[in-house]
C-alpha cells in the first residue's frame, strides 16, 4: 500500500516518461466481470494500481472518460460501415456491448457508468500517492451533436447553406436548435468524409474559442495532462484550407492568434506542469510543439518502423534533439492495428517495440500490448474478446519497462552511434541501429538489428566518461555477458554479428 504523504508526479523528474493507455469502458468492464460486482474509478483494486507503480507507468491516460450521449450511441449502433468491423473484433457482439465513440464527446463530465466525478477525482488520488500522474482526452474540433452548444449556440459551429445537408450528406447535418433550425458541418479530417456523430466546431468564433478554453481550464483541475485529439486541424492555415469561408464568423472578426497557443497559455498561468500532448500528423508535429505542447505524436517513426528499414529510422533519429524529447513514441495505440498482428514475428515486434521505448521522447504503451493482444477494439465498444496471453511477449516488455527505470534512461543524454562495415562489401551494418545512454559513469548501450537476416558489424562505443583498461557489457534482456579491452574498442569497436531482429540493451561498466 502507498504511504499517507503523496509523492511527486515521476513525471516531473524525466525527460524519457512511459504512457500507459487505458480504454477506460473495456478496463472497468473486464474488472467488474472479474470481481462479479461493479467496478467504478474510485474501487479499482489496489494491486492493479500497484502493479502499475511497479511496471513504471509515469502516467496513466485513461481513454474514454467522457459522457457519450444518446443520439452518438445510436449512430454507432446502427452505422452500416461499423457493424462488420464490431463483429470482426468481438463475433458475439450485441448493440448493449456498442457505447458509442468516446471521441463524440456529449458533455465532459465523467461518465455515470465510470462512477462519475468523484469517483475520477479518487482514482486520480490513487495514483498521485503512487507518483503516477493522470492524463484525459480533449476534443478541440468537435462535440457529439447532442453536446448542449448545439442546441444553445448553434453560432459555435461551421454553418452550413440551406440546402447543403442533401446535396453533401456526408458534410452536413439539419438539426433543431433554440435558435430555430440550422444546417451544421459534421466533425471532419478534410481527407475524409464527416464523423457523422459529430458537429464541427469553428475556434475562429471569438466566443466559441473562450467557451472551449474554458472547457479545457475546467478539465485542467481534474488531472495532470490532456492528449488533444487531432490537434493539427485546428491550426489556422489548415482549419481555413478545410472550411474556407465558412470559417469566418459572421458578426465578429476572428482572432489573428492560433487557438492552441491561446489555450495553453490559459492553462499553464495557473498549471504551469499541467501536461499537453498532441495526436499530430502531416509533419505538424513542430509547429505544435512550438505553440507549447510538452508532446506531439511521432507517427513518421511508427510508419518507418512498420513499414521501411534501419537506415530510414536511423535518418529520422538524426533530428534535432530538442524535437525528439517531445516526440511520442509507440508501436500501437487505439488507433492503430496490434502490433502483435501487423508484426509478423515477434523477434519484430520486440525489436520495434525496443526502439520506440529506448530513444528520446515518451514512450507510450497500449493495454493489451503487453500481452501480446492482436484484435484491434473499436473505440466504440465496451468489451473486447477473450485473447490467449503470449507469455513471452509479457516477459519481454516486464524486462524492457524494468530497463527504463534506471536514472541514465530518465534523466541522461542520449547519442546516435557510429556503425562501420564488418569487412569489405559487407553491407549489412546498415540494418543495425545502435546508440547510447549516458549520465556520470552510468552507460547503457542499445543495439538493434532492424532486418530479417544476420547483420555483421563494428561499433564505435564511446568510453570517454569512463576510465578502465577492460569493460564488461551486460546485457539486461538475456543472459549474454561480453568482456571487452578498451585497445580493442578504441581501435577496431566491438564486433557484432546479429540474427534478425536480435538485440543487446548493454549495461556497461569498469571490469578492472
Amino acid at each position: 500500500m502507498p504511504s499517507n504523504s503523496t509523492p511527486e508526479l515521476r513525471l516531473k523528474s524525466t525527460s524519457h516518461p512511459v504512457l500507459y493507455e487505458v480504454n477506460a469502458r473495456v478496463f472497468l468492464n473486464e474488472l467488474s466481470q472479474q470481481a462479479g460486482k461493479k467496478i467504478t474509478l474510485d474501487i479499482i483494486p489496489d494491486s492493479v494500481l500497484d502493479e502499475w507503480s511497479q511496471l513504471g507507468f509515469d502516467a496513466v491516460w485513461l481513454m474514454g472518460a467522457w459522457t457519450t450521449g444518446k443520439l452518438g450511441i445510436e449512430i454507432a449502433r446502427s452505422h452500416e460501415v461499423l457493424r462488420p468491423v464490431y463483429r470482426r473484433a468481438l463475433p458475439d457482439y450485441t448493440d448493449e456491448d456498442v457505447a458509442g465513440s468516446p471521441y463524440a464527446v456529449n458533455a465532459y463530465t465523467v461518465a455515470r457508468s465510470l462512477g462519475g466525478a468523484r469517483a475520477l477525482q479518487e482514482f486520480r488520488k490513487k495514483l498521485a500517492q503512487r507518483g503516477i500522474g493522470l492524463v484525459l482526452d480533449f476534443v478541440a474540433n468537435h462535440t457529439a451533436r447532442d453536446h448542449a452548444w448545439v442546441s444553445g449556440h448553434p453560432e459555435y459551429y461551421i454553418n452550413g447553406n440551406e440546402g447543403d445537408e442533401k446535396e453533401k450528406p456526408d458534410l452536413y447535418f439539419r438539426t433543431q436548435t433554440k435558435k430555430g433550425e440550422k444546417v451544421l458541418a459534421f466533425g471532419r479530417d478534410p481527407y475524409f468524409p464527416g464523423w457523422t456523430d459529430t458537429a464541427q466546431l469553428n475556434p475562429r468564433h471569438p466566443e466559441a474559442r473562450s467557451a472551449m478554453i474554458d472547457t479545457l481550464f475546467r478539465i485542467a483541475k481534474t488531472c495532470d495532462g490532456v492528449r488533444c485529439d487531432m490537434a493539427m486541424l485546428l491550426l489556422n492555415d489548415v482549419f481555413r484550407n478545410t472550411w474556407g469561408e465558412r470559417s469566418q464568423p459572421e458578426q465578429a472578426a476572428a482572432p489573428d492568434s492560433e487557438f492552441w497557443a491561446d489555450a495553453i497559455q490559459t492553462v499553464k498561468n495557473t498549471f504551469p506542469d499541467f501536461l499537453f500532448i498532441a495526436e499530430a500528423y502531416w509533419n505538424l508535429e513542430w509547429p505544435l510543439q512550438q505553440l507549447g505542447f510538452n508532446y506531439t505524436y511521432d507517427k513518421t517513426l511508427y510508419d518507418r518502423l512498420l513499414r521501411e528499414g534501419a537506415s530510414s529510422v536511423n535518418d529520422h533519429l538524426k533530428a534535432e534533439m530538442a524535437f525528439q524529447l517531445r516526440s511520442v513514441r509507440f508501436v500501437e495505440n487505439h488507433d492503430e492495428e496490434r502490433a502483435a498482428h501487423v508484426l509478423p514475428s515477434e523477434a519484430w515486434h520486440y525489436a520495434a517495440a525496443t526502439v520506440a521505448a529506448t530513444v528520446p521522447g515518451m514512450f507510450l504503451l497500449h493495454d493489451g500490448q503487453m500481452e501480446g493482444r492482436k484484435i484491434k477494439v473499436p473505440v466504440q465498444l465496451k468489451r473486447r474478446a477473450v485473447e490467449e496471453v503470449s507469455q513471452p511477449t509479457k516477459q519481454f516488455y516486464t524486462q524492457l519497462l524494468s530497463c527504463l527505470k534506471s536514472k541514465v534512461l530518465r534523466t541522461g543524454e542520449w547519442k546516435l552511434l557510429t556503425v562501420r562495415p564488418a569487412w569489405h562489401d559487407n553491407h549489412s551494418y546498415h540494418n543495425v541501429l545502435a546508440y547510447s545512454w549516458l549520465k556520470g559513469t552510468e552507460h547503457r548501450v542499445i543495439v538493434v538489428n532492424y532486418a530479417p537476416l544476420n547483420s555483421q558489424c563494428y561499433l564505435d562505443i564511446g568510453l570517454n566518461n569512463m576510465k578502465g583498461t577492460v569493460f564488461e557489457f551486460r546485457d539486461l534482456m538475456s543472459p549474454a555477458v561480453f568482456s571487452r579491452d578498451r585497445t580493442g574498442l578504441q581501435h577496431k569497436g566491438m564486433y557484432f554479428d546479429l540474427p534478425g531482429y536480435g538485440l543487446h540493451f548493454f549495461e556497461v561498466k569498469v571490469a578492472r
